[in-house]
């Protein structure tokens, strides 16, 4: 059965329409007792991103819902042996709803072209699993150390990646950043698989490049360290600096802090087959 987390991840979701736009195309949701944090940061059209975003922030949420109490010990034994099945799970849901996404936005005239970044995390067994399409992003806060954990696909990312620039340097020749991938925008959608073991005291953060195109590293890290104890405070802090900056875009954070641990209770066979 799934890891149950009931009080053991605080969450907090937060989004703002910004001081340019005047709709909000980003989707944020969560399921504090599954341990499921959503974020999407939707493009396209006049409200399509709205609808991209919003789909695929509820198709996540309820295939999870539906899947997540089935999976067992056993299941880590997949093929995709590096990963869990609770990670193979996120990375079928945000598949799902890429092809809901990219049959509405071919079929329906008023949402041609939309799609919609996504992040979402799955606490489970003392760890997460995060899977993620386009820039937004996600960091860990572990102690007073800030990492971001996902990579941007974007245009600024590859050339970094490739060597061609530094990431200043990229970022002034690119000027905007240009998202490589993306869900419901091509017939396909490669989705990014990440897993690591969670420690108590460590604070996650969501975020749509509304808030990371403005704010730095550094700025967000000392935010996080500033208000440990108050995810909302945290949250409400880091769209007011993105706001005063400019808030060019849609700003919206989803923050999460580890409590307690939440590893499975599991019987002599599984704790074996857990290192195989």
């Amino acid at each position: 059965m799934a890891t149950a987390v009931k009080g053991k991840i605080d969450i907090v979701a937060l989004t703002d329409v910004g001081q340019v736009r005047n709709n909000n195309e980003d989707a944020v949701g969560f399921d504090a007792d599954l341990g499921l944090v959503i974020l999407a940061d939707g493009m396209g059209g006049y409200k399509a991103g709205e609808v991209a975003s919003g789909m695929t922030v509820a198709s996540v949420t309820e295939t999870v819902r539906e899947r997540l109490p089935d999976i067992d010990d056993q299941e880590r034994m997949d093929d995709d042996g590096d990963y869990s099945a609770e990670a193979i799970m996120l990375r079928d849901a945000l598949e799902l709803a890429h092809t809901s996404v990219y049959q509405v936005s071919r079929t329906q005239s008023q949402c041609e072209g939309m799609g919609t970044t996504a992040v979402v995390v799955l606490f489970h067994d003392d760890s997460f699993a995060l899977a993620y399409v386009g820039d937004s992003r996600l960091y860990r806060l572990r102690g007073d150390v800030l990492e971001q954990i996902s990579s941007d696909h974007s245009l600024v990312q590859e050339l970094v990646d490739r060597g061609f620039y530094t990431l200043e340097e990229a970022q002034e020749k690119v000027g905007r950043n240009i998202v490589t991938r993306a869900l419901g925008v091509e017939a396909d959608v490669k989705v990014d698989l990440i897993e690591e073991p969670v420690a108590i005291g460590d604070i996650y953060l969501l975020c749509s490049d509304g808030l990371s195109d403005l704010i730095d590293d550094e700025q967000i890290g000392l935010t996080l360290q500033e208000y440990p104890d108050n995810l909302e405070q945290a949250g409400q802090k880091l769209i007011d600096m993105a706001n005063a900056a400019g808030g060019k875009d849609n700003i919206s954070v989803v923050l999460a802090r580890v409590d307690g641990h939440f590893a499975k209770k599991r019987g002599l066979l599984s704790k074996f087959l857990k290192w195989f």
